[in-house]
């Protein structure tokens, strides 16, 4: 009996099955899902549109200049997409682990660790292409689309989700206490805030330039900003590169922390 229900559930993919778990879930908090997706809406009308009116056009070097609203919109883009992820693999998935106890009951079944850590990344990876499509959408609307390589956006957006979840997942294996979750914070308002989402980079100090051009945000914004406006190049494949070595990196590291902690 027991070799026939594992191969019933590893024949489906054990890591759809938390994903179909994660949105059984999500079923009944549609509000806090709908919050998320509007948060970056919301600062695009206020930013973008209302403080874009009194800024006028952004250069982008070369000559090239466009307006302010369609350079911030296409920042937010890769902040949508950054910011369910980062939170739904932190503050979620400490919750889960530590007072749900959702994984001891998972870990009952036939499923592994390793599917507990792609179900959640593939999850977040979806929540993030969901809430960059919508604001994709809301940029079309919008007239804020330049390009038809916003096309890739989305594909991106997933990208950016996976560096990102994979990151939360390895961060959130040293939490210990919900004050540690202090430093999630510490480290996502500064990249919102300077990772050229609002400011183009040449505006910022060398030195700084420097600092903003290694952050993981940042990697994202360039690559949206560029398919968005229709600005490609060579660079754009450095910054694949980084969020796909990142991911990785960060999946492995929590991979193995997550067989330490829920090892039976």
């Amino acid at each position: 009996m027991r070799t026939m229900r594992s191969t019933t559930v590893g024949s489906a993919g054990p890591p759809l099955r938390l994903v179909e778990r994660n949105a059984r879930a999500w079923s009944g908090m549609w509000l806090t899902f709908v919050s998320v997706l509007l948060e970056p809406v919301l600062f695009l009308f206020s930013i973008g549109v209302g403080v874009g009116a009194l800024v006028g056009d952004v250069d982008l070097g070369g000559g090239r200049m466009v307006p302010y609203r369609e350079f911030v919109a296409a920042g937010l883009l890769a902040v949508s997409a950054m910011f369910g992820p980062v939170f739904d693999t932190t503050y979620n998935f400490f919750v889960k682990l530590k007072y749900f106890k959702v994984y001891d009951a998972v870990l009952a079944t036939p499923m592994r660790t390793r599917d507990v850590l792609n179900g959640e990344v593939l999850w977040s990876q979806l929540r993030g292409a969901v809430y960059a499509t919508a604001f994709l959408v809301t940029m079309v609307v919008l007239g804020l689309v330049q390009s038809w390589w916003a096309l890739l956006a989305v594909p991106v957006a997933s990208l950016v989700g996976y560096a990102f979840a994979s990151g939360g997942l390895m961060g959130s294996t040293f939490m210990r206490s919900w004050t540690d979750f202090d430093w999630v914070n510490v480290a996502l308002l500064p990249m919102f805030l300077l990772s050229a989402t609002f400011f183009p980079l040449s505006r910022y100090p060398e030195w700084l330039q420097h600092v903003v051009q290694l952050t993981p945000l940042y990697q994202g914004v360039a690559l949206e900003r560029g398919l968005v406006l229709g600005e490609l190049s060579w660079t754009m494949l450095l910054n694949v590169a980084y969020l796909v070595v990142m991911g990785t990196v960060c999946r492995l590291v929590a991979g193995r922390r997550m067989e330490r902690m829920l090892k039976p």
